[in-house]
């Protein structure tokens, strides 16, 4: 018989070990793109510098900004890029106590996670961006100076990057809230105008204070929530359809 005491401490080393690993990847990427901090800095600020007036430019108002603020940068463009390793590492020790049903629900699930992550990301970076900075750029008035700190700036695009991250799990969401059984597709289809309400809401919040901004936000927003139910419905009815027995030879 398998002592629990000594079940559990060999999880714990497990988990030590993977952790490990995945920290030990971040740290390599990130020596790796050190040398060209500035330059990932200056690739993440391209949407605002493109939207300056003449003149404007950004400034760094703390003695250690210049130097922590691509470091952070840096930091994070090297946890991105871990993060399929990083989620192998998690995977790998969470799927041995899974039953087979829930492997099959989770891969598929966590692989979807990333990538809407990434493309909550980039609809931010690309469309967002320089929609919300051109705005403020129009709207300076006259006779001032945009000249933005780039630590603020840097928290800015973090919570907008998290923002629309978070807002593209949505299907991933709905799907796992349905076949985990918390909601049904019925109930999720008459709590829409609800949830149209909320996305613009949502967008009020993490967007400068104008419409194009909010919408920008709110419409993906609904939209990714109608896609999570069509996968839910589509995954319902697979689930429900009865298996053919086979049939065999006299």
């Amino acid at each position: 018989m398998l002592d629990p005491q000594a079940s559990f401490f060999s999880h714990l080393i497990e988990l030590r070990t993977r952790l490990l690993r995945a920290i030990s990847a971040v740290v390599i990427i990130f020596i790796g793109l050190f040398h060209w901090s500035n330059q990932i800095y200056s690739l993440l600020a391209r949407p605002l510098l493109r939207t300056l007036p003449k003149g404007g430019q950004l400034i760094a108002t703390e003695v250690t900004a210049p130097f922590l603020v691509p470091m952070k940068v840096t930091l994070m463009a090297a946890f991105l890029l871990a993060l399929p390793y990083i989620l192998y590492q998690i995977w790998s020790f969470i799927a041995p106590g899974l039953y087979a049903h829930e492997k099959r629900l989770a891969l598929p699930l966590v692989f979807a996670s990333v990538l809407l992550f990434f493309c909550g990301m980039s609809f931010a970076y690309f469309i967002v961006f320089p929609v919300i900075f051109g705005f403020i750029s129009g709207v300076t008035p006259a006779g001032v100076a945009m000249m933005t700190d780039i630590s603020k700036y840097l928290d800015f695009v973090m919570t907008l990057f998290l923002a629309f991250g978070v807002t593209f799990e949505v299907p991933v969401l709905v799907v796992l809230l349905v076949n985990v059984g918390v909601i049904s597709v019925a109930k999720l289809r008459e709590i829409r105008p609800y949830v149209i309400v909320g996305s613009f809401i949502v967008g009020a919040i993490f967007t400068p204070p104008d419409v194009l901004s909010q919408t920008m936000l709110a419409l993906p927003l609904w939209l990714l929530y109608e896609l999570g139910v069509l996968v839910a419905s589509f995954s319902q009815k697979s689930r429900a359809m009865p298996v053919e027995p086979e049939e065999t030879e006299d």
